[in-house]
């Protein structure tokens, strides 16, 4: 792309080609996620997606980076996870052995400025994504910060605010364009005020049935629709159970009607759900919490 290509493409960007884009990649948005999106890429601001998991949350930035044409960059978040991480490293072995060759040599006083280079640093997501220079910026995936703690979001904020990382040793990175920043959260902590004040926001939930149904048609390829329909209408009942705790998502949906296929079952009788049982729940309570014949036979 040309110089300004890319400022080009959001001046003429519309939701409907947006949606376009999203759904080329099988990726079928409400209207409300489209929208929040569309508004995120326009304005320039991180998206934050909230919803329970296995609704198109982490695939959203996937699908995203894939219709754009540009680099995913994912930072998975974990318990424990710290600045340094999502920053950058040392390629310690590398810096030793060069350490080793320059002493040899008698070139004792440029060890430190060798080593200290760019070419030694090992890239973190962030840092990554500051120092992407494609011809349009990289999308980048911030997974489950619900997951991390309060002081590593704190690190994410002030991040979010400059898109720079100073590595002292060489000095301040800065991103040529803003990434596109995607963050999403499961929930199972509260994302702090700061945090959701810098971003949009959506809240991701099931989908209806028509939607699930056509989300379900794309992603399995040859299902019949008559099969796909009353897969939904059976996850829609598991869902509705207040006896369970991890309600299947989409993506479950997804890997059941994939599991019916492939054991050839073309209906959904007590025997095709007990042979496929695996792809909808998750815990060993769930499973007791429901009866079969209930969801088959409603």
């Amino acid at each position: 792309m040309m110089e300004g290509e890319w400022e080009s493409f959001l001046r003429q960007l519309t939701p409907e080609k947006l949606e376009e884009l999203l759904r080329s990649r099988d990726y079928i948005p409400s209207r409300d996620l489209l929208m929040a999106l569309y508004l995120a890429l326009k304005l320039g601001k991180p998206l934050l997606v909230e919803g329970e998991p296995g609704n198109g949350k982490t695939e959203l930035a996937k699908v995203l980076a894939e219709a754009l044409g540009t680099e995913l960059i994912r930072l998975q978040c974990y318990e424990g996870i710290d600045a340094s991480q999502a920053l950058y490293d040392w390629n310690y072995p590398k810096q030793l052995l060069a350490i080793r060759m320059l002493e040899r040599s008698g070139d004792v006083e440029s060890i430190e400025r060798e080593i200290y280079s760019e070419k030694y640093l090992v890239k973190g997501p962030l840092l990554r994504a500051v120092t992407h220079r494609g011809p349009k910026p990289p999308v980048l995936l911030i997974d489950e910060i619900d997951r991390a703690d309060e002081e590593f979001e704190a690190f994410l904020l002030e991040f979010l605010a400059e898109f720079q990382v100073t590595v002292p040793e060489i000095g301040t990175f800065r991103a040529e364009r803003r990434p596109i920043v995607v963050i999403t959260s499961n929930r199972t902590r509260e994302v702090g005020e700061g945090l959701r004040r810098r971003c949009l926001y959506v809240y991701v939930t099931y989908p209806p049935k028509e939607r699930e149904v056509e989300i379900v048609m794309r992603r399995v390829r040859g299902a019949e629709r008559r099969l796909v329909e009353k897969a939904v209408d059976v996850v829609a009942r598991i869902r509705a159970s207040q006896e369970v705790l991890k309600k299947p998502g989409v993506s479950e949906t997804i890997d059941w009607v994939q599991g019916l296929q492939a054991l050839g079952y073309r209906d959904i009788d007590r025997r095709a759900l007990e042979d496929t049982l695996s792809c909808l729940f998750k815990a060993r309570e769930d499973l007791e919490a429901v009866s079969l014949d209930d969801l088959v036979g409603g």
